[in-house]
């Protein structure tokens, strides 16, 4: 895994979060920020994400609100939650609802926030080599059978 080919979206409304978030990450991850949840779903359909990181308080929408609307869509990105406020139900309501990875409290420490995207970032890919696996099993399972058949008809 090569963390800066990893795609990271941000969503806050609060534009120096945004700001101090990209100049603290950049140099690990491609970072892409969005002021809004519209925002943010505009970026996942121009690019790839492995890792939506959201805050939890925003106008119009949730977090858990937003994750829980594009998880259809977009099921494969690893979820992380960032809030100021700590509240069980939305704890709750994160894991239920917007399936989140992680749940992290504001102000945050980079490093820490580091290892949960970095560990965030290996269950993507594992993920990702996981269903490369499948479909290669499936393939050869099909193989199989057809091999089967015909040796039956013989």
């Amino acid at each position: 895994m090569v963390a800066k080919e990893s795609n990271i979206l941000y969503i806050d409304d609060e534009v120096h979060n945004l700001t101090a978030f990209k100049a603290n990450f950049r140099r690990y991850y491609n970072i892409d920020t969005a002021e809004s949840a519209a925002q943010g779903e505009l970026i996942l359909r121009e690019k790839k994400i492995q890792i939506i990181i959201t805050d939890q308080r925003m106008p119009g929408t949730t977090g858990v609100e937003f994750l829980e609307s594009i998880l259809k869509e977009y099921p494969d990105p690893i979820r992380i939650l960032l809030t100021g406020y700590a509240d069980t139900e939305t704890v709750i309501d994160a894991i239920n609802k917007g399936n989140v990875y992680k749940y992290i409290m504001k102000p945050f420490e980079e490093a820490s926030l580091k290892i949960a995207i970095d560990n965030a970032l290996e269950v993507y890919f594992l993920r990702e080599e996981n269903k490369e696996l499948m479909q290669k099993v499936l393939k050869i399972n099909e193989q199989l059978e057809f091999m089967l058949r015909q040796r039956l008809l013989s």
